[in-house]
């Protein structure tokens, strides 16, 4: 009998290949499975959102409606060629999360204006951006225009007079009051009504988009990291696309700026008065009253911050302080004196706005940390940052 071959021709292994051996492990510890963490139990829903719309209305009385809702912001106005009785269909939904105001908005082509004696009655001083959808616009400030087109960023002021057009646009607009940005006051200053373009730009867009289909769902505990993500993102955006020439802190803006985060910083301050800030920021009595002159003085500007500082207080039910007491911290002695000049800014009186933001008379779903905040767009701009 023949002895069955061994050798790389064998039947075991026909093809003559070398058999392959086993690889030792060489990991000096052995793999282990990921294990997931159970997803945390979602909170509810913390935002309700304001809708208004003139698609209801007879088609003459829907551009007056828009107007009227706008009164807060903009004077505006229909083209020449278009008159109301065409009609103007406009809807929008705002989403107020403490410190953003986040309003989406579909409007027909008409013209803007936000002339300085709005500024003298308006306490709204907001930084905003725009970002279209669809639609153009075109916005001057200082003599410089400002074109905005689909997927593009403006960054903007309400604290400035501007002007402006635009075409039928759908738009996402971003309102942050002035104290959320109060630390980067000199580089904003420089900024107001500038583009804002490149890699940062369309991060700040991709998250836009990434947010608006769940803004009916954030809740409360996610509301301020979403607010500070968008705060710090947009200060690099306006970072990256500041204008040197306008960077200086003699320019009228930057003075202002600088103005402004005195008087945040020392508004509760008994000595906080026109010489004390023209100490601070270095500049005579004549240019501080020039740069507050579009506010109605900087003693006015003052009053009102106050005033909007009070409303806050008012609006939060875990603010238990007196009324008096608040008052005295907005700077007023007499009760009497604090109540005419808080209704005639806000249309109610003090005790009005703490009754309504009770707790035993919440609103479901409950708004960031449960305060009243009114009914109308101008009611939440005021209420912005209080």
């Amino acid at each position: 009998m023949r002895d069955r071959p061994t050798g790389p021709e064998s039947e075991d292994n026909p093809t003559g290949a070398p058999e392959r051996q086993p690889q030792p492990e060489r990991r000096r510890w052995p793999r282990e499975a990921a294990v997931r963490a159970p997803p945390r139990p979602a909170g509810p829903p913390a935002l309700s959102p304001m809708r208004f719309s003139t698609r209801g209305l007879p088609p003459a009385e829907q551009f007056q409606a828009w107007r009227a809702h706008m009164a807060p912001l903009f004077e505006v106005r229909l083209p020449d060629s278009v008159p109301p009785q065409d009609g103007f269909v406009a809807d929008q939904t705002a989403w107020h999360l403490g410190n953003l105001l986040i309003v989406q908005q579909h409007v027909p082509g008409h013209s803007y204006l936000r002339p300085q004696a709005m500024l003298r009655a308006s306490p709204i001083d907001h930084w905003y951006v725009e970002l279209l959808r669809s639609g153009m616009s075109w916005t001057e400030v200082d003599r410089g225009v400002a074109e905005n087109g689909p997927g593009r960023l403006v960054f903007r002021s309400l604290g400035y007079p501007f002007r402006g057009r635009t075409t039928a646009a759908d738009a996402v607009l971003l309102f942050m009051p002035y104290e959320l940005f109060a630390d980067d006051a000199a580089v904003l200053g420089g900024s107001n009504n500038a583009v804002l373009s490149g890699n940062l730009a369309d991060l700040l867009i991709n998250f836009i988009n990434g947010i608006e289909p769940s803004l009916d769902r954030l809740t409360a505990e996610e509301l301020p990291r979403i607010v500070h993500t968008v705060r710090d993102m947009v200060v690099a955006c306006v970072a990256s696309a500041a204008r040197p020439e306008a960077a200086g802190p003699q320019t009228n803006t930057g003075m202002m700026e600088r103005a402004h985060r005195y008087i945040h910083l020392n508004l509760h301050s008994a000595d906080l008065t026109p010489d004390a800030i023209c100490r601070a920021i270095g500049i005579s009595r004549t240019r501080l009253y020039q740069l507050f002159e579009a506010s109605g003085g900087v003693l006015n500007y003052i009053r009102r911050r106050r005033l909007q500082q009070a409303h806050g207080a008012l609006s939060d039910p875990a603010d238990s302080r007196p009324i008096a007491e608040i008052a005295e911290a907005a700077g007023f002695d007499v009760a009497a004196n604090f109540t005419r000049a808080f209704s005639h800014e806000f249309g109610v009186s003090p005790r009005e706005v703490r009754k309504a933001a009770a707790p035993e008379r919440p609103v479901a779903p409950l708004a960031p940390t449960g305060r009243h905040r009114g009914s109308t767009i101008g009611d939440w701009l005021k209420a912005l940052g209080c």
